[in-house]
C-alpha cells in the first residue's frame, strides 16, 4: 500500500512539472516518465488509482488521457468486460463529481464516447453493450443543471467522435459505425435536443447564470453537431461550403415538416445573448441547406417560405448582427437560400419583393463598410452571382426585381473598394490588394454579378476610370502634387483595372450583344491609354500592384476577345481602331508583346510581375514580334538575367519559365538552323565559358561563380524542357556536351554541401536524360546513349558520395540539405534507365563500373534514409517507388545479388508504400512487386527443372533469402486465408472458405497472360461477394478490416 501511495505522489509531481513548470529540461524529463508510464503494464490500476486518490487535477487528467489510449489501441486491445467496466466506471466518476475542472470533465467524456464507438457493434448475451446512450445521459438530465450539461455534453460529443474518422481503424469500420448510430440513435439525440431547447425556452432562463448560459450553449452544440453529421460518408469539409447540402435521412422527414422545429430556433436568435447566437445561425444554415428531395413541391414552398420570413425577420431587427460571428453565420444563411433553392421558387414567396430589398439594403451596407468581417463578403457575392446567373433561365410570371437591385450592389462594390485606397493608405491599413487569392475570388463573382443590366455597369466605370484618370494626369503633371495623392488615384485605377478585366472575363457567362462589346471597347481603350501613360514613367516610377492588374486585365481580354472563335467584325475592334489605331487582333497582341518586353526590361528584379508576365509569354508564340527577345536576352535588356550579388540564389527560378518560353518560341521557326540555334545560345555559350575560366584558376569569387553557373543551369533547363523534339534538342545536346559537362561535374564537387547551387544542376541533369518524346534517338554508330549514362552515372556517384559525408542533420533542414537532391538524382536514373537508348548489357561485358556505380550509390543513399521520410516527403516517395518500378522490371538480377538487410529494406518500404495515400506510389509498389513476385517464381521454376543452366551466385543468393522467409510467398496466403476465414461467426465461416475456394478456381500455376487475366477476374468476384458478407453481417468488424 505504501508503495501505491509512494507512486502516485511520484505521478502527480510529474503532472505538476509537465503541466506548470516554465523549465523545458523538466518538463521533457517529466513528459518522458509520464510516456514510460502509459506503456507500463499496471497502468490501469494506476490510471483507477489517480482518479480515485489523486489531489490534483492534472492526474486525473492524465488519467483520462491514458485510458483513452489504452482503450483506442489497435493490437493488443482491452477485453469486452474491461472496456464495459471503465465506460461504467466514467459515468459513475462523473455523477458524482459534477464540479470538476472542466478540462478534466472534457478529457472523461472524451473517454466515454471513445469506448463506445469502438465498442459499437460489441455483443455480450446478444445485447450491444455500448448502445444505450441516450439511457446512460437520462439520469444526468434528470439532476441539476451541472448534471445536465454533462449529460448533454455526453451526447455532443459522442456525435462528434462517430462523425470523425481516425487514421488509426479502417475508414469502412468507420462509415459502419457512423451509419449505424445514424440509423439507431442520432434522431433521437436531435428530438432531444429540440425538446431541450423548447424547455429552455420557455422557462425564461436567466441567461446571466454561468450554469444555465453553458446548458443552453451545450444543447445548441449538441443539436449542430446532429445536424452537421456526415450522414453518407461525403466528408465534406468547410472548402466545399458553398455547395454543402445537408443529407438528411427520410426517417426525419418529421421533424422538418413541423413548422415549429424551424420557428424554435428563429424564436431562440431573438431571445439569447449574441455570444450563443451564432450556434443558432450555423444551426439554421444546416437546416436551410436540407435536401431539395426531402420534400415535394408544395412542402418545399411552404418550408421556404418559413425560411424566408425567418430571415426578413432579422433584417428587420438587425441590432445583434452587429456582432461579426453572428454577421459570419447570417451572411452563411443568405448564400444558402440561392445554393439550395431555385430563383423561380424563391419569387414566389409572398414576402419576396419586400426580402430582396431588405437583402440588397443589408449587402449595400455590409459593402459600405469593407472593414468590417471582410472574409464574409463572399457569402453575399455568392447569393448575387447564383441570382444574377440565374435571370437569363427563370420561368415564373412573378417579377424577380434583380434589374433594380443587382446595379446597387455592383455600384457597392466598385465605390467602396475605391473609397477604401484612401482610408488604407492614411491609416496603414493592410490593403486587400495584397491578397491576390481573395481578390480573384470576389472578382470572379463580381464578372457575373457586374454583367446583369451590363448598361450601368458599364456607365459608372467609365464615369469612375475618367474621374481617377484625369486626376492622375494631373497629379503628374503638377509640380507640387504629393506622393500620397498619386498613390490614391493609382490605387484607385488599380481597383478599376481589375474590374474591368473581370466585367470582360464575364462576357463567357452570358450571351452577348454588339452593343455590350461596343462597351467593352470602351472600357478596354481607356486600359490601354492608362498602359501607355504607365509605361511612359516607368524609368523614374512605377506601381507594382497596378502593373499586376494590367497583367491581370490581358489575361481576361486574350480569353474573351483573341483566338479563332471571336468573330473579326466585333464592335470591340471597331472602337480600338477608332480611338487607338488597333484594327485586329495581331495588332492587339503586338500591344501585348510590346509591355511583355517592357515589363521583363524594367521589372525583371520584381518576381510577382515577371513570373505573370512570362505566363503571358508562352500564350504568345504566334506573332512576328518576339525576334526581339529571341535576339537579345542579355542581362543589358533584361536586368534579371543579370549576375546581381544583392538578389538570393532561389529567386533565379524566373529565369527557367522565361527560358522555356522563349524556346518554344525559338522552336516555331529553328528547324535544322544550326547557325540560328548558335547565335541564340551566344549569350550561355560567354557564360560557360566565363566559368570555365573562373574554374581554371585557384583563386576566384565564390560567389560570382555561384550565382553566373546557377542563373546558367536554370537557363540551360528552361531551353531543354522546351526542346522536345530530336531535332532541336541534338543540337543543344552537341552543344553542352562534352564541351561544358565537366564545368558541372566540377560545381558538384565543389559546393555538393549547398542545395541552392547542386538542385539546379542536377535538375538540368535530369532534363537532359529524360527521353521526352523520343527525343534522344542517337545514331545507330554512335556512342551518345552510353556516353550520356556514364556522366549521368559520374553525377550521381560524386553527389551520392559526398552528400553522405554530411553526417547527422537537423530534422527541419534534412529534406533541403539532402533529402530534395537525392529524391532528384533517383529521378535522373529513372529517367535514364527507362528512356530506352543504352544498351546496358555492354557494360559488363566490356568491363565498364559506370552501371554498377549507379546502382551502387543508390542502395547507399537509400540506406541512409529512414522508412518514414521515404513516405513523409512526396516527391522523394514519387522518386524512389518509380526508381523501383525500373529497377524489378529490368535489373532484378542486381537486387538479386544485395545483401539480405538490403532487399528486406527494399521490401518492407514496398510493404510500406501498398498503403500510402498517393495513388502513383501504390500503383509502383504494385508493378514493383509483381516483377520482384514474378522473378522469383520464373527462378525457383527453374530450380527444380532438370538440365537447366546453372544459376548465378546471385540468383542464388536472393532463392536462399526466400528459402529462410517461405511466409513471405507460399505460406502468407494460407495463413491469411484462415485468418480471415476463422474470425467470421461460424455460421458464415463455409460461405468466406468458399469465396477462397472460388478466388483460385481455374487458375494454373504459371504466370501466362491468359492465367493473370483469370486471376484478375476472380479477385472482381470474390472482392463484391465478401464486401456483400460483410454488409450482411452485424458481428465483429474487425473482420471487414481486410477490405479497407
Amino acid at each position: 500500500m505504501a508503495d501505491h501511495v509512494q507512486s502516485l505522489a511520484q505521478l502527480e509531481i510529474l503532472c505538476k512539472q509537465l503541466y506548470e513548470t516554465t523549465d523545458t529540461t523538466t518538463r521533457l524529463q517529466a513528459e518522458k516518465a509520464l510516456v514510460e508510464f502509459t506503456n507500463s503494464p499496471d497502468c490501469l490500476s494506476k490510471c483507477q488509482l489517480l482518479l480515485e486518490s489523486g489531489s490534483s487535477s492534472y492526474s486525473q487528467l492524465l488519467a483520462a488521457t491514458c485510458l483513452s489510449k489504452l482503450v483506442s489501441r489497435t493490437s493488443n486491445p482491452l477485453p469486452l468486460e474491461q472496456r464495459i467496466d471503465i465506460r461504467n466506471y466514467v459515468l459513475n466518476y462523473l455523477a458524482t463529481r459534477p464540479k470538476l475542472a472542466a478540462f478534466v470533465t472534457q478529457a472523461l467524456i472524451q473517454l466515454y464516447a471513445r469506448i463506445t464507438k469502438l465498442g459499437w457493434f460489441d455483443c455480450q448475451k446478444e445485447d450491444y453493450v455500448f448502445r444505450n446512450v441516450i439511457v446512460d445521459v437520462t439520469r444526468f438530465l434528470q439532476d441539476s443543471v451541472e448534471h445536465c450539461i454533462i449529460g448533454v455534453t455526453i451526447l455532443s460529443q459522442l456525435t462528434n467522435e462517430i462523425n470523425q474518422a481516425d487514421s488509426t481503424h479502417p475508414l469502412t469500420k468507420h462509415r459502419k459505425i457512423a451509419s449505424s448510430f445514424r440509423d439507431s440513435s442520432l434522431f433521437d439525440i436531435f428530438t432531444l435536443s429540440c425538446n431541450l431547447l423548447k424547455q429552455a425556452s420557455g422557462k425564461n432562463l436567466n441567461l446571466n447564470d454561468e450554469s444555465q448560459h453553458g446548458l443552453l450553449m451545450q444543447l445548441l452544440k449538441l443539436a449542430h453537431n446532429c445536424l452537421n453529421f456526415d450522414f453518407i460518408g461525403t466528408s465534406t469539409d468547410e472548402s466545399s461550403d458553398d455547395l454543402c447540402t445537408v443529407q438528411i435521412p427520410t426517417s426525419w422527414r418529421s421533424a422538418f415538416l413541423d413548422s415549429s422545429t424551424l420557428q424554435l430556433f428563429f424564436d431562440l436568435y431573438h431571445s439569447i445573448p449574441p455570444s450563443l447566437s451564432p450556434l443558432v445561425l450555423s444551426c439554421l444554415v444546416q437546416i436551410a441547406s436540407v435536401r431539395r428531395s426531402l420534400f415535394n413541391n408544395a412542402e418545399r414552398a411552404k418550408f421556404l417560405s418559413l425560411l424566408v420570413d425567418g430571415v426578413k425577420r432579422i433584417l428587420e431587427n438587425p441590432q445583434s448582427l452587429s456582432d461579426p460571428n453572428n454577421y459570419h453565420e447570417f451572411c452563411r444563411l443568405l448564400a444558402r437560400l440561392k445554393s439550395n433553392y431555385q430563383l423561380g421558387e424563391l419569387v414566389k414567396v409572398e414576402n419576396y419583393p419586400e426580402v430582396i430589398r431588405l437583402i440588397a439594403n443589408f449587402t449595400v451596407t455590409s459593402l459600405q463598410h469593407w472593414e468590417f468581417a471582410p472574409n464574409s463578403v463572399h457569402y453575399l457575392l455568392s447569393l448575387w452571382q447564383r441570382l444574377a446567373a440565374s435571370v437569363p433561365y427563370v420561368k415564373a410570371t412573378e417579377p424577380h426585381m434583380l434589374e433594380t437591385y443587382t446595379p446597387e450592389v455592383t455600384k457597392a462594390y466598385i465605390t467602396s473598394r475605391l473609397e477604401s485606397v484612401h482610408i488604407i493608405l492614411r491609416d496603414g491599413l493592410e490593403d486587400p490588394l495584397d491578397d491576390t487569392g481573395l481578390v480573384q475570388q470576389q472578382l470572379d463573382q463580381l464578372s457575373t454579378i457586374g454583367r446583369c443590366e451590363y448598361e450601368k455597369t458599364c456607365a459608372l466605370l467609365v464615369q469612375l476610370f475618367d474621374q481617377s484618370a484625369q486626376s492622375y494626369q494631373e497629379l503628374l503633371q503638377s509640380t507640387n502634387s504629393s506622393t500620397m495623392d498619386i498613390a490614391v488615384q493609382e490605387g484607385r485605377l488599380t481597383w478599376l483595372v481589375y474590374i474591368i478585366g473581370a466585367v470582360i472575363g464575364g462576357r463567357v457567362s452570358f450571351a452577348s450583344t454588339d452593343e455590350q462589346d461596343a462597351m467593352d471597347g470602351e472600357l478596354v481603350c481607356r486600359v490601354l491609354q492608362l498602359m501607355n501613360l504607365t509605361d511612359s514613367r516607368l524609368a523614374q516610377a512605377g506601381n507594382e500592384k497596378l502593373e499586376l492588374a494590367m497583367l491581370s486585365f490581358f489575361e481576361q481580354f486574350r480569353k474573351i476577345y483573341i483566338g479563332d472563335q471571336v468573330q473579326k467584325s466585333s464592335k470591340l475592334y471597331r472602337r480600338l481602331s477608332e480611338v487607338l489605331g488597333l484594327n485586329d487582333e495581331t495588332m492587339v497582341l503586338s500591344v501585348f508583346i510590346g509591355k511583355i518586353i517592357t515589363n521583363l526590361k524594367y521589372w525583371g528584379q520584381c518576381e510577382p510581375i515577371t513570373s505573370k508576365t512570362l505566363h503571358s509569354v508562352r500564350k504568345l508564340v504566334k506573332l512576328s514580334a518576339v525576334q526581339f527577345m529571341l535576339n537579345n536576352h542579355t542581362s543589358e535588356h533584361f536586368s534579371f538575367l543579370g549576375v546581381n550579388n544583392q538578389a538570393n540564389l532561389s529567386d533565379m527560378r524566373c529565369r527557367t519559365t522565361f527560358y522555356t518560353a522563349l524556346g518554344r518560341l525559338l522552336m516555331v521557326d529553328l528547324g535544322e538552323d544550326e547557325d540560328q540555334f548558335e547565335q541564340f545560345m551566344l549569350p550561355l555559350t560567354a557564360a560557360f565559358e566565363a566559368i570555365a575560366q573562373m574554374f581554371s584558376t585557384n583563386t576566384f569569387n565564390e560567389q560570382e561563380a555561384k550565382r553566373t553557373l546557377v542563373g546558367l543551369v536554370r537557363d540551360l533547363r528552361g531551353i531543354a524542357f522546351a526542346f522536345n523534339a530530336k531535332t532541336s534538342f541534338m543540337m543543344l545536346f552537341d552543344w553542352i556536351y562534352p564541351s561544358y559537362m565537366p564545368i558541372l561535374q566540377r560545381a558538384i564537387e565543389l559546393w555538393y554541401h549547398v542545395p541552392a547551387c547542386t538542385t539546379p544542376v542536377l535538375k538540368l541533369m535530369a532534363e537532359l536524360v529524360h527521353n521526352r518524346s523520343q527525343r534522344l534517338q542517337f545514331d545507330v554508330s554512335s556512342p551518345n546513349g552510353i556516353l550520356l549514362f556514364r556522366e549521368t552515372s559520374k553525377m550521381i556517384t560524386t553527389y551520392g558520395n559526398r552528400i553522405l559525408t554530411l553526417g547527422e542533420v537537423p530534422k527541419d533542414q534534412v529534406y533541403a540539405l539532402k533529402l530534395k537532391g537525392i529524391s532528384i538524382c533517383f529521378s535522373m536514373l529513372k529517367a535514364v534507365l527507362s528512356g530506352n537508348y543504352v544498351n546496358f548489357g555492354v557494360f559488363r561485358l566490356y568491363g565498364d563500373d559506370a552501371l554498377d556505380n549507379a546502382l551502387q550509390t543508390f542502395i547507399k543513399l537509400l540506406l541512409s534514409i529512414p522508412h518514414s521520410d521515404l513516405l513523409d516527403y512526396p516527391k522523394l516517395s514519387q522518386s524512389y517507388y518509380s526508381l523501383l518500378e525500373v529497377l524489378t522490371q529490368d535489373h532484378m538480377n542486381f537486387i538479386a545479388s544485395l545483401e539480405p538487410h538490403v532487399v528486406m529494406y527494399i521490401l518492407s518500404s514496398i510493404s510500406e508504400g501498398l498503403t500510402a495515400l498517393d495513388t502513383m506510389v501504390c500503383t509502383g509498389c504494385c508493378s514493383s512487386l509483381d516483377h520482384i513476385v514474378t522473378y522469383l517464381f520464373k527462378q525457383l521454376s527453374r530450380s527444380t527443372k532438370k538440365r537447366a543452366a546453372p544459376m548465378a551466385q546471385e540468383s542464388d543468393r536472393f532463392l536462399h533469402i526466400m528459402q529462410q522467409h517461405p511466409e513471405m510467398i507460399q505460406q502468407y496466403f494460407a495463413d491469411l486465408r484462415n485468418s480471415i476465414v476463422n474470425s467470421q461467426p461460424p455460421e458464415k465461416q463455409q460461405a468466406m472458405h468458399l469465396c477462397f475456394e472460388n478466388l483460385m478456381e481455374g487458375i494454373e500455376r504459371n504466370l501466362l497472360t491468359k492465367n493473370r487475366d483469370r486471376f484478375t477476374q476472380n479477385l472482381s468476384v470474390f472482392r463484391r461477394e465478401v464486401n456483400d458478407s460483410m454488409k450482411n453481417s452485424t458481428y465483429g468488424v474487425n473482420s471487414n478490416d481486410m477490405m479497407s
